[in-house]
This record gives C-alpha cells, structure tokens and sequence, in this order.
C-alpha cells in the first residue's frame, strides 16, 4: 500500500529503486586497561591511524574535485588537530588502548562543541565520521559505508558524512535519504554538486525495510513508499518534462517576457570553475574564498598563492561579473590565526567582517592580492563582506577596500535581520547587496542551520524570512543599486521567480541547479513573479507559501 513521508528536499530529480541502508555505525571499543610499557606502542599506533584516515580523506577529496575536495581537506584536518591528539596520548599514558584513547578523546570534544549551544552540530557530524574511521582502522574492520550492490539503488541513512556523499556513483545510487541534516548540511551540498536527487531531515526512514521500492522526489522532499504504478507513471512524466525543459533552455537567465536575471554559480576555487561554465553560469556570484584559508588553521596563506587561486577563477569569466565574498571565518569555519577558541557561542560572536575588521593585516592582504589577480583581466570583479551588521560594519570594508587601491565594486552581505531593517543605510556605503540566506534564516530564526530539528525554521519558502528579501530589494531598487540572492533558496526553481517577483536581480547557486532555475523562469512573466510573490507573502506558513506560489505560476 501506497504511503507518503515529507522530508526537505535538497536536490532536483526523481529517484525509484530499492532501498539499500548504510552500514551501521563502529560498535565503541571496549575499555581495556594496558601496562606502561605499552603505552608508546599504542600512541604510535593511534599516530598511524590518525595519518592513514587523514592522507585517505585527501586522497578521496582529490577524486572528487570541486567543493567536495575542500570539504575533506577540512575533515583531514579535524583527524590530525594538535589538541586532539595530545588528548588521545594522555589518555593512552594513563591506560587506554589507542582506540578507546581515540574514542573517548572525540567523545570529549564532541561535548564541548554540544556545550556551545550546538551551532557547531554540522561539524559535529564530521567529527563522528573521523573517529569511525580510525577506530575501525585500529579495530581491523571494515568502515561501514555505502552498500556494495551491483544494481542501482536508493540509499537511506542516518546521515552521511561528506567522504561518503562525494565519492557516491550516480549510475548506482539513484538518489539518497537521510534521517537528520538540513538544506545547508555539507552532504546537501555536495548532493546538489553531484546532481542526486536528496531528501534530508525525514524521521522513520530508516524503517523502512530493505528492498522495499521507493520513489523519492529531491525537489518536493516527498517520500513514496511501494508506490503505484500510477505514481511511478506520473513521476517518470515530471521528470520527463523536467528533462525536456532543460534541453530547450539556454543562453542568459530571464522570464518569458525578457526580464533579464542573470545566473551565476556558487564556487569554492579554481576546481569549481568547469560545471559553473559547463552549466552556463553568466559569473560567479559567490567565490566562497575561505576555502584556500582552511589548507592551513595555523596561518593565512601568502599573498602569492591568492593571486594564483583569484586569477584562475576571474579568468573564466572574461567579461563577465565575478563577486568574491572576502574570508568568512568564525563559528563553523575556525582558524586558529583568526578566531577566539573560547566563545561561548560562536554563530553570535566574532566571525565574518568582525575578525577581519580586528586582523586589518589579514584583510588588506586578501583586498591587495584580489586588486592584483584583477589586473588586465576584462573581467567585473565586485567584492562583498560578510556578516555585515550595519553602516559602520559597511563604511570600514568599503574604507579597507579603497586603502588597498581595489577597483572594483564593494558590496555587503545581508545575513543578520540588522542588515535587511536597515538595507538602505548600508547601501549609501556599498554599491549592491547580496542575500545570503541561509545564515539570514538562521538568525532570523534563532534556528541552526545544521540542526535537523529546526529545518522548519530553516525553510526559505517561510514568509518571514521573504518579507526580510523584499526589504532589502527594495532598499536596492530605491537606492538604484543591484540585490542579488546568493543563498541555497536560489537554487529552487520556483523560489527563484518567487525571488525574482519580489525584486531580486541576480540568483546564484550550485552549478547544476542552473539549468533547472533557467528553465522555470524562462516560463513565466515578470508580472506572474510578482503575483507569486505577493502570494506566498500573504500566507502564515512555509508550507502554505509554497503551495500559494504554485498555484499563481500554474495559473490555478
């Protein structure tokens, strides 16, 4: 019999198969007490796990390239951090094995960022995933991962960690299902890269029995288990038109009418670049830069090796507009040189612009290094910081950009409510505004955007959270200056004319979700985006939005 389950969805397309599940988590290590003779013999055993996991994690990050190799990168760091593993020794100095050295040593730490109001859960996720992998390394089993199967499947887990979700083969995972996570989870992410169909944050899926058949739809996070044929019929058809849509559609985003939107990808360096262009990205219009600052904790990198990572990703896109967002450390991104290690809470604390505006050497380094990867390019470079509060926060980045002799546009991030409230204050310091929605729901909220429990309030359809967009396009438009969206809620195809109607002027997003936003927009006018709008800001509920949206641009 036919059921439905409602999840997020985070990744477009249709997926029907068998389940398969995710092997099952390291049991603990038992707590064996060993002699002090031992003692060095299982430190230098837990020192050759901890190596082997971290150079595996980079050799993994290295086969799949784009965001999915910084991710990693950041995952092998976590294994062989200095504190962790002065922790794992002193606990092996005292009688531990190195495994349960290991084990409790994460465990400890895992609390502390628990201890620190959870903001930091996305990482906490990761760092279950490094201690699997090394404890089952000093055990001899086997890392419980992705199912062999020689047949294709749908795979549901608890979650997946991001060494899991970026080396999965598409020709047999046909879409995947996860129990926890959210829409800005690392593995939504790379869902979206890799362009598997994903649903996240779906309690009770993984009671569903192995073998059973089911269909999963990443674009409406709706879940069918043993569905009719009727069903199967009437998904294959979507995807179809889906598929066909695609196919028609190319060239510069815009509505049916001629309302010109531009398109731009979302890349985290030069390894990014190809799907962006591939999808016909019309620019970048988030170049995420702390991706190059998290190769080292201890230490920025030189002004040599930014020039060599900007230029490559500026020219790209000759001609056309690059926006670089500027280091955005702090909270979920720590880095020793940068960040306080003892903030209470992190996501309220020093991060973003904050850290850089108290590390000017840092930030006249980065500004200096993007003014000479610009040069003699034709390229349009714009340059935003995060985490911009209100007009003092936009009056010092635009002042540091100048002393840096930068020519390009200078911009501020709209993250923090503050910034929406007051969008035109900012805008007589900076010349555009880009809306980074997800940490904007966050805060709007008081909802954390990597807690599975709060992804309702972490929706983007919420009306709230679209009347702090409209706001701030009109500032914008009020202003005469530009408003794009740079967020996750770009890339859904029907909040992108919904994002559109309210006044938006660009949308960026993961490279494969292009195709997907320029299809739908090229099917209705700028006038129907409106009505969409109004409607889904009419309505009390995320839910209710969404439905009241579709029902403008169907014409219902």
């Amino acid at each position: 019999m036919e059921t439905t389950l409602r999840g997020v969805g985070v990744s477009h397309g249709v997926a029907i198969g068998e389940v398969r599940h995710m092997g099952t988590a390291v049991l603990e290590p038992p707590a064996r007490q060993i002699t002090a003779d031992e003692a060095a013999r299982e430190q230098g055993r837990a020192r050759q796990a901890v190596s082997a996991v971290a150079a595996d994690l980079i050799a993994r990050g290295q086969l799949a390239g784009g965001e999915a190799q910084h991710v990693l990168e950041a995952q092998a760091m976590i294994a062989e951090d200095p504190e962790l593993m002065a922790d794992v020794d002193r606990r092996i100095a005292v009688g531990s094995t190195a495994e349960r050295g290991v084990y409790d040593a994460f465990a400890a730490y895992r609390d502390l960022l628990a201890g620190a109001g959870e903001y930091m859960a996305g990482r906490v996720a990761d760092l279950d995933d490094v201690r699997n992998r090394i404890v089952a390394r000093l055990l001899g089993v086997p890392m419980p991962g992705v199912p062999d199967s020689d047949e294709p499947y749908v795979l549901i887990a608890r979650d997946l960690a991001p060494a899991d979700t970026a080396l999965l083969d598409p020709t047999l995972v046909l879409g995947f299902v996860t129990e926890e996570g959210g829409p800005t989870s690392h593995s939504a992410i790379l869902a979206r890269a890799l362009g598997v169909p994903a649903i996240v944050a779906l309690p009770g899926a993984g009671e569903i029995a192995e073998g059973t058949v089911i269909a999963v739809d990443g674009s409406t996070g709706d879940l069918f288990v043993e569905p009719t044929a009727e069903k199967k019929a009437e998904l294959a058809a979507a995807a179809a038109e889906r598929k066909a849509a695609l196919a028609a559609s190319s060239g510069p985003g815009a509505t049916s009418d001629g309302h010109k939107v531009p398109l731009l990808a979302n890349v985290g360096g030069p390894a990014d670049v190809p799907a962006a262009v591939e999808a016909g990205a019309e620019g970048v219009g988030l170049f995420r830069t702390e991706f190059l600052f998290l190769d080292d904790s201890k230490k920025a990198p030189s002004e040599e090796k930014q020039i060599e990572s900007y230029r490559k990703v500026l020219e790209a896109f000759p001609e056309g507009r690059v926006v670089v967002r500027v280091l955005d450390a702090g909270a979920d991104k720590p880095l020793d040189f940068l960040t306080p290690g003892d903030e209470p809470n992190p996501a309220l604390g020093v991060r973003g612009l904050r850290s850089l505006l108290d590390h000017p050497d840092v930030l006249r380094t980065q500004l200096t290094a993007l003014a000479k990867a610009a040069e003699g390019l034709p390229v349009h470079l714009e340059v935003m910081a995060p985490m911009v509060a209100d007009r003092i926060d936009a009056k010092a980045f635009a002042d540091a950009c100048r002393e840096a002799g930068l020519k390009a546009k200078f911009g501020a991030m709209v993250e923090i409510p503050s910034a929406a409230l007051r969008a035109r204050s900012i805008l007589r310091e900076v010349e555009f505004l880009s809306l980074g929605t997800n940490d904007l729901a966050q805060y709007a909220f008081a909802a954390d955007r990597q807690v599975g429990a709060v992804s309702r309030l972490q929706d983007p359809w919420q009306p709230a959270l679209l009347d702090l967009i409209a706001m701030s396009a009109d500032a914008a438009r009020a202003e005469g200056k530009s408003c794009g969206v740079c967020g996750e809620a770009a890339s859904d195809p029907l909040l992108a004319c919904v994002l559109t109607g309210l006044g938006v002027t660009s949308l960026s997003m993961g490279a494969a979700s292009i195709p997907y936003v320029r299809a739908t927009l090229a099917k209705h006018t700028l006038a129907q985006c409106e009505r969409a709008a109004a409607a889904a800001r009419a309505s009390d509920t995320a839910e209710e939005a969404r439905k009241a949206a579709q029902a403008v641009l169907s014409g219902e």
